[in-house]
């Protein structure tokens, strides 16, 4: 007996090494792949919101699903293309109009005259460089060399985008497959309760991408206007940019407010401080009223759990974390909402089941009228009682 015993336990001690072996080459393979697996979370989080509009395309134009998510992506792309030319176009004759100046502010600069000069001056800026100017050489040619890391950064960055828009087309296309193949292997109920899953999911995350949307709108809008009274220039082209960047959850005013501030102390220096302004009050009330009460609508979530998740998953996984915490958050809603009930329902089914051959005596928070009529019991006890009536 203690020979099995024994080898009882060892076999369980090896099951419960073999499985802490596993769990840490998952997490090692999932660290050393951890770029390829942020490039399918983020395909699968577009091609989910791409699948409604590519299932309407395919019912009403084209019958065959490739060609169907071929249009819906080139319209997207060429949706993109338009937007960057209303950007682009503004910035680069800006910016060819800044090279042409430049020698003269530069002059106006040193010799203290004009917009920037005076800016200079009245931060004291112009001494401070006079006086650390071997500094600001050594910084200058850290910059340079960073560059080579900056044009590297980018290429990666290309590289992923066009690996991302691939993989979100691959899975667009093959996901009729791949889902009816799931539910095939699950059948019956759990493949009913797997389909409300899924449609339920990527309703959260359509709702998601709306409410994003909308709130990047209400931020352009409010930004152009700021802009529009302050007198800037390009104040359209500044709050299309600003209106992009917002689309990223928490820092993506932050990244607007340095557009358009720059561009309003360039202009004038209280230009400048009213955007800034602006921008504090702005991105207060976006994080903490305006993204909670749209996203708890479009997402059906609580508004403390839309900032309580956002603020965790920014603090935890970066800027990925903050993009994917509210549709994460009210998928895991929609499979609490799902299994929970389902599992305490098949937990209360013995006791149900054994009321049967107990007397009214035993439940005594039962109410009078949901007892036996007579205030005899259930089963063979009442079968003797049949043809009596009941005791008013």
């Amino acid at each position: 007996m203690s020979d099995a015993t024994d080898r009882s336990m060892a076999r369980r001690a090896l099951i419960v090494i073999g499985l802490l072996l596993a769990t840490a080459a998952a997490l090692a393979l999932a660290w050393e792949t951890r770029r390829v697996l942020m490039w399918v979370v983020v395909a699968a989080f577009f091609a989910v919101a791409l699948n409604p509009l590519v299932d309407r395309v395919q019912r009403r134009l084209v019958r065959r699903r490739a060609a169907a998510t071929l249009v819906v992506f080139v319209v997207s792309f060429v949706a993109l293309a338009a937007l960057g030319v209303l950007i682009v176009v503004p910035l680069v004759d800006e910016l060819a109009r800044f090279a042409d100046r430049a020698p003269d502010l530069l002059r106006e600069a040193r010799a203290g005259r004009g917009p920037v000069g005076e800016l200079l001056e009245r931060f004291r800026l112009r001494q401070y460089a006079e006086a650390h100017a071997d500094q600001l050489q050594h910084y200058g040619g850290e910059l340079g060399r960073s560059t080579v890391a900056l044009v590297r950064g980018t290429v990666q960055g290309v590289a992923g985008a066009l690996t991302v828009v691939v993989l979100a087309y691959l899975m667009v296309v093959q996901g009729p497959r791949i889902t009816a193949g799931t539910l095939a292997l699950a059948g019956g109920d759990r493949a009913e309760r797997l389909r409300r899953v899924g449609q339920e999911s990527a309703r959260t995350i359509t709702g998601y991408l709306s409410g994003n949307l909308l709130i990047s709108l209400i931020c352009g809008l409010a930004t152009f206007v700021v802009l529009a009274l302050s007198g800037v220039p390009f104040a359209a082209v500044i709050a299309l940019l600003v209106a992009i960047a917002d689309l990223i959850p928490l820092v993506g005013a932050t990244l607007g407010a340095v557009v358009a501030g720059g561009a309003g102390f360039l202009h004038s220096p209280t230009a400048g401080i009213v955007v800034l302004v602006f921008f504090v009050v702005y991105q207060q009330v976006e994080n903490h009223l305006l993204q909670p009460v749209i996203m708890s609508r479009a997402v059906r979530l609580n508004p403390l759990t839309v900032l309580v998740s956002v603020l965790l998953a920014a603090e935890v996984g970066g800027l990925l974390g903050a993009l994917l915490a509210i549709p994460v958050a009210g998928i895991a809603q929609i499979l609490l909402r799902e299994f929970v009930p389902a599992n305490r329902r098949a937990g209360s089914v013995p006791a149900a089941s054994g009321h049967s051959d107990r007397t009214p005596s035993d439940h005594p928070d039962q109410p009078a009228g949901e007892r036996p009529a007579g205030g005899g019991t259930t089963g063979r006890r009442h079968s003797g009682r049949r043809g009596r009536p009941p005791v008013e």
